[in-house]
């Protein structure tokens, strides 16, 4: 069958996907700009590998964007400690995890390239890796078919399958066997998924699956750490802050009604608005809603500084803050649950925030966890997002019990990077 789904992915289905990014990148600078780093990543492992000698092993980590980087950053740091002398190459295929992914431990950063068959064999040829490890997914068939084909370890971590996922239906569930089926190893966050997986592979013994956890949790507590003075005190003598953190748009039209209802119920509520890309037409957006509405914001721009301005309503301007800003609220509502699927919610979770979020949240187990333990909300409109808010402005125990819910989850799932090292150091 990979011979059959091969030549559909190479003749049909990989050249219209090409066909139609170049055409949205003349409309979509994000897109444009993938498509030139992906341009350049060959001439960027060219010159790399000329001027290192291939006298290391090379491990190649892939993440799709940001996100995923946060799940790979503790494994591929922890693996570079245990093994100091390898080189790690890191690739993304969206600009965001490119443009702000950041540590000592990455040899080489540079786009996945064109995954077709002569561009991918290319750039195999010139790294020669000895591992090549895919975060929680974004895996590419030409890559994983050639790799296979060249005997390298190929490796997910952090894998999930959801319930209604397209790898389960009919129709494609053979095009998702041909690629599973060419890994060497898969590590799982849950034991569902290690069963959703097997029912994609179908009744073989390889790859090895093992359940693993989700390395995330580990990055959140390390970032968390530096914050050790904040653990002391309780979430109830902060200020009572609602964070809305990585909103979108379709987020803002039940969001910014419902806050105007909260403050006006009670004033001495503040409120930190963080748009998931920042950029001036959005912010401006966000302003002109609030001031529908009655109330002026400020805009926070200071990009080192944790300092918030003393306004009501503050609107990030800045990325890389959040995850230290939610330690100065009480409550944090994450975005993306109606549109493209929720963000982070467990660096609101270790920062003994309740978390409200959308109902498209089922790619996100912690999500489901925070549900299952009390945690965190999931809630579909403006009545949801007033109710559950009120509830827990106005229950001081019942908002100390789910505070306390959000940061176990965190605490119950750590360790994961070790035993996710320990592992792609031995299979």
């Amino acid at each position: 069958m990979i011979i059959f789904w091969g030549l559909l992915y190479n003749i049909i289905v990989y050249p219209i996907i090409f066909i139609f990014a170049n055409i949205l990148s003349l409309f979509n600078k994000k897109i444009r700009e993938g498509i030139v780093g992906r341009r350049a990543s060959l001439k960027e492992l060219k010159e790399y590998f000329k001027l290192n000698e291939l006298n290391n092993d090379i491990y190649w980590f892939h993440a799709a964007s940001l996100g995923e980087f946060y799940q790979a950053k503790p494994v591929l740091e922890g693996l570079k400690d245990v093994e100091p002398n390898i080189k790690i190459i890191l690739s993304f295929s969206s600009p965001s995890g490119y443009n702000n992914a950041k540590s000592k431990s990455i040899d080489l950063k540079i786009y996945m390239p064109f995954d077709f068959i002569w561009s991918m064999r290319k750039a195999l040829k010139i790294a020669r890796p000895k591992k090549i490890i895919f975060a929680s997914y974004d895996i590419w068939p030409n890559m994983i078919w050639l790799a296979s084909a060249r005997s390298i370890h190929l490796n997910i971590f952090a894998a999930r399958v959801k319930d209604n996922s397209i790898k389960l239906r009919v129709g494609f569930i053979s095009f998702y066997r041909s690629l599973y089926r060419s890994l060497t190893t898969i590590y799982t966050v849950a034991d569902k998924d290690s069963k959703r997986i097997k029912r994609v592979i179908g009744n073989i013994n390889n790859p090895k699956i093992k359940i693993l956890g989700n390395p995330r949790y580990d990055m959140v507590m390390k970032t968390a750490d530096n914050f050790t003075s904040e653990h002391t005190r309780s979430v109830l003598s902060r200020e009572k802050r609602i964070i809305i953190g990585s909103a979108h748009k379709e987020d803002d039209d039940f969001i910014i009604p419902a806050l105007i209802d909260i403050i006006n119920f009670d004033p001495n509520i503040k409120i930190l608005y963080a748009p998931h890309e920042p950029v001036d037409s959005d912010i401006e957006r966000i302003k002109l809603k609030f001031i529908d509405h009655g109330y002026s914001s400020t805009v926070h721009k200071k990009k080192k500084s944790l300092k918030l301005p003393e306004d009501q309503i503050v609107i990030l301007g800045v990325v890389g803050l959040l995850s230290k800003l939610y330690w100065q609220g009480q409550i944090a509502f994450v975005g993306g649950g109606l549109s493209t699927g929720i963000h982070n919610v467990m660096e609101p979770a270790i920062a003994r925030l309740p978390v409200l979020f959308g109902p498209k949240y089922q790619h996100a187990h912690e999500a489901e966890e925070l549900l299952e333990f009390g945690g965190g909300f999931c809630v579909k409109d403006q009545g949801d997002f007033t109710c559950v808010i009120l509830d827990l402005i106005k229950n001081e125990d019942n908002f100390t019990k789910v505070s306390l819910a959000a940061t176990d989850v965190i605490h119950k799932n750590l360790g994961s990077s070790t035993r996710i090292i320990r592992n792609l150091i031995r299979d």
